[in-house]
């Protein structure tokens, strides 16, 4: 049986590059939005993504190929995680009509996206 554990140990040079990038977008997020903090979302074989929300209620993400990568940005960026995106977390979000529509404008009778 195949070992399917990541060796978080030894880190090649491009994925401390990938990290250090990541890192340097969730701080200019950060700074964009009065503070953020975030969560890590493995996605499958994507990668991991790094869902952030801002002190304002912004939000967006990032996706890190391997989640030693996004925990190694977080770490770079000093982003303050949750283990859940659970509900206290989430209503720090704020959306506004375009998110609505998005999700479910088409459903609740609302314009149709474009």
């Amino acid at each position: 049986m195949a070992d399917t554990t990541e060796d978080t140990t030894a880190v090649s040079p491009r994925a401390e590059r990938k990290a250090a990038k990541l890192a340097k977008e969730i701080r200019a997020f950060c700074k964009e939005h009065g503070g953020v903090e975030g969560q890590l979302a493995h996605i499958g074989q994507a990668g991991t993504r790094i869902v952030l929300v801002g002190e304002d209620g912004g939000w967006g993400d990032l996706v890190a190929p391997t989640h030693a990568i996004a925990r190694q940005a977080a770490e770079k960026a000093e982003l303050t995680l949750h283990d859940e995106f659970d509900g206290e977390f989430a209503a720090k979000v704020v959306t506004g009509p375009y998110e609505w529509t998005r999700m479910a404008g088409i459903q609740l009778g609302g314009p149709a996206n474009a």
